[in-house]
């Protein structure tokens, strides 16, 4: 018997080698496409390996970027023809973070041990990709070239918190949207401090600062706008669309004038910036720190109190990225802030007053958002981290956020209320406070300003018996691209949930409106209604999702921005009122010259 099991554990071992061995083989490359002229020169992109109908052109630069400068165009290369099948560098970023998230889920699917021995070893074996700080790339899919009918677009802007990811990420770079008719657009933009550290220096030279990220992504679209009816696709038909941070950042590309008249239509996928809290050069909550005291902060140790401008973007970038893995207290505070210049108002007031640009929205949230992030975080709601101790303790905490009789409603709604089940139902709410009550905040707004809006609720777990992570952050992923990876089993319901999904998406990229043939009926939302659509092993409506519990976080919410906007001056609120009146009268590309 000892000789059986020492043979099958060799055995096992040389079965899991050979795996890690072919996901470790390049693949090979691609055959060039005919030249193809943008307005920047020649390129050639690569013939699709799986599909030869689609032409994929990848590492295109859309604008160029200067640390901490908005961004400007984009190189030209003349007479030369540009090799257009290799990913551009991705934006600096600390290496680390998402493999720690990937790996959670390797351990939360459900996996024999083997197989997360085997998915651990490829990620870790991987080498570090090429990264730089002029990271402006873009990646074009698409099945419509020289088509005398263009396509609608959908431009991807990836996760990863704002800190962290890339549009080359394998998981975006599948073929099943545009099978379904669409041309895909996946983009980098600026990360972390260099995509969002504001700082006096920076602010006196340029007026404002902080907020590079954000540019980058209105640059990305002035691109498009521009070029991609050379791709086949329809300039005028584009659908900004994204998960986490990416959906975060569709919500911020709402709020800001300068993408208006870019896009016609957005997708947010677990993710709306409506909490934000940031300002340039004040506090607006008590809690909250300015942007520029932030910024001055951080770069304490490597700068004096007197640097210039051009002082701070002689600082190594190796150094910079050094300073986030100390100071992660400090990371939160690399996002978009108001600036009275990109952001008039702060998200979550321009969504529910009236300042955000208004389309057509199809936008959802997963069942078990919590799971991959309660064991950081310790807390039910993000505004306040680490809430322990004893269960009187933690009343207490939840009591100074909400207020005395909303904690306790919140206690009882998410069963909190012991020890042994404070946890289960703490993971539940915070995918709530973090995702599910901004979700709907917005999807509320858009309706009442007259804009067809559509919510989903992704429900569907992993196969394996053993798996603690539900209908986790960021799983409708594979489903929405159709780039499902042969190491997380999947089955015929999957299947059949990837297909519907897809055609869900990519329909409404086409009209506006999800629905189509041989697909369950999607009904647009409605406050009174409250209808969804479960996204999961049944597709079906359903009513008044966790609404109770989500009134309570949104009544809080609500509280949040009126406390934000009771923060300014009477001169701030006049000025607010004056940017978003001449904004509405520019096009988008006359507003993004003017904030460079």
């Amino acid at each position: 018997m000892k000789r059986l099991s020492i043979v099958f554990f060799f055995a096992l071992l040389g079965f899991s080698a050979w795996v890690w061995f072919r996901m470790n083989q390049p693949e090979p490359p691609m055959a060039l496409t005919e030249p193809l002229r943008i307005d920047q020169g020649e390129i050639q992109g690569g013939v699709d390996l799986d599909n030869p109908e689609i032409q994929v052109f990848n590492g295109i630069p859309y604008a160029t970027a200067r640390r901490w400068s908005a961004p400007t165009s984009p190189p030209q290369w003349g007479a030369i023809t540009r090799d257009a099948r290799a990913f551009g560098p991705e934006c600096l970023q600390p290496r680390g973070h998402m493999n720690h998230v990937v790996e959670r889920i390797i351990d939360g699917n459900g996996l024999p041990w083997w197989k997360r021995l085997v998915a651990k070893q490829y990620i870790s074996s991987q080498p570090a990709p090429p990264e730089a700080e002029d990271c402006l790339f873009l990646n074009v899919r698409t099945a419509n070239r020289g088509k005398a009918r263009l396509q609608p677009v959908m431009v991807w802007i990836h996760g990863g918190s704002h800190q962290a990811g890339a549009g080359s990420s394998a998981y975006y770079q599948a073929n099943g949207l545009v099978e379904n008719g669409v041309v895909l657009v996946t983009i980098n933009y600026r990360l972390g401090p260099f995509g969002y550290l504001a700082h006096p220096a920076l602010t006196e030279e340029s007026g404002t600062s902080g907020n590079y990220g954000l540019l980058d992504q209105v640059a990305a679209l002035r691109w498009v706008k521009q070029n991609i009816a050379r791709f086949g696709g329809d300039p005028n038909n584009v659908t900004i669309f994204g998960e986490s941070a990416g959906a975060q950042s569709v919500s911020e590309l709402m709020a800001t004038p300068l993408a208006d008249g870019l896009y016609e239509k957005a997708i947010l996928q677990s993710g709306v910036s409506s909490y934000n809290a940031l300002h340039l050069s004040r506090s607006a909550l008590p809690n909250v720190r300015s942007s520029e005291d932030v910024g001055e902060e951080f770069l304490s140790t490597l700068v004096d109190s007197t640097a210039t401008a051009d002082r701070l973007r002689a600082i190594p970038s190796g150094a910079i990225i050094d300073r986030v893995q100390v100071r992660q207290d400090l990371v939160k505070y690399f996002l978009p802030t108001v600036d009275g210049r990109v952001l008039p108002l702060p998200i979550g007031e321009a969504i529910r007053d009236g300042g955000a640009n208004r389309v057509p929205i199809l936008a959802g949230y997963n069942a078990d958002e919590g799971t991959l992030f309660y064991d950081e975080t310790r807390s039910p709601t993000l505004l306040l981290p680490n809430i322990s101790g004893s269960l009187e303790q933690r009343e207490a905490m939840l009591e100074g956020v909400f207020g005395v009789n909303s904690a306790k409603a919140l206690q009882a709604l998410y069963g909190m209320t012991s020890l042994e089940s404070w946890d289960r139902g703490a993971r539940k709410m915070l995918g709530d406070d973090w995702f599910g009550v901004h979700t709907r905040f917005l999807a509320r707004a858009n309706v009442e300003a007259g804009q067809p809006t559509w919510l989903y609720h992704f429900t569907r777990t992993p196969i394996g018996n053993s798996q603690t992570l539900g209908a986790h952050h960021a799983a409708e992923i594979p489903f929405v691209f159709d780039s499902h990876i042969s190491l997380l089993p999947t089955n015929a319901d999957d299947r059949d949930l990837t297909d519907a999904m897809m055609a869900y998406w990519t329909n409404f990229a086409r009209t506006g409106n999800p629905n189509g043939p041989g697909l369950p009926d999607w009904p647009a939302y409605e406050p009174d209604s409250d209808l969804w659509l479960e996204l999961g092993r049944e597709i079906k409506r359903i009513s008044s999702l966790r609404a109770r519990k989500l009134d309570i976080l949104e009544d809080h919410l609500n509280l949040r921005i009126d406390a934000i906007r009771q923060s300014r001056t009477p001169l701030e609120l006049i000025e607010n009122t004056a940017l978003l009146s001449t904004a509405a009268g520019l096009g988008g590309e006359e507003r993004l010259a003017d904030s460079n």
